[in-house]
């Protein structure tokens, strides 16, 4: 496949991009502590930028956050690492653009790493932004072997979303 039909395929909806699901952000916040068994603080960062892994997209200067450990799905064993995520503090409106690269996290360098069905690491691919992703992600989840990609930050690692092809 080539990056220019792998772009198409993206933008035709053949990939799913998944927030963390909000009835399991829901459960944390009823419970009061998040996977760990943290606490639950509200922050309220006088600058914005932190990714939001409820809507995926930066936080703004002023909005009330959570801080969670959480481990994302598709991974097991030894490659199930858990981490720190923003989350609203209260349930928003989600990420409603299933099949699209999510705007609001385009200009982030990104780690794009591929899993297979047993949820080890398959492949990882630093790229320079969300535009140069899109192109590893359908040409990674074209692999027969990989079920999903993470997009992950750079600098600390930390989970953003992760992506399925349709049917995957």
């Amino acid at each position: 496949m080539t990056q220019t039909t792998e772009m198409q395929a993206t933008q035709a909806g053949t990939l799913t991009y998944l927030p963390i699901p909000a009835e399991e952000l829901d459960a944390i916040r009823t419970a009061g502590r998040d996977e760990a068994g943290n606490v639950l603080e509200i922050q309220v960062p006088a600058e914005g930028g932190a990714p939001l892994r409820c809507c995926l997209r930066e936080a703004r200067a002023g909005e009330r956050l959570l801080l969670i450990a959480y481990t994302p799905p598709g991974t097991a064993g030894a490659y199930a690492e858990r981490g720190p995520v923003f989350i609203h503090a209260e349930r928003c409106d989600g990420y409603p653009k299933g099949h699209a690269y999510p705007p609001g996290l385009i200009g982030r360098q990104q780690v794009v790493r591929a899993y297979d069905r047993q949820g080890r690491i398959a492949d990882g691919v630093l790229v320079a932004d969300g535009h140069q992703a899109q192109g590893v992600i359908a040409g990674l989840l074209a692999r027969p072997e990989v079920v999903l990609v993470h997009l992950r930050n750079v600098g600390y690692g930390c989970y953003n979303f992760c992506v399925r092809a349709n049917g995957g």
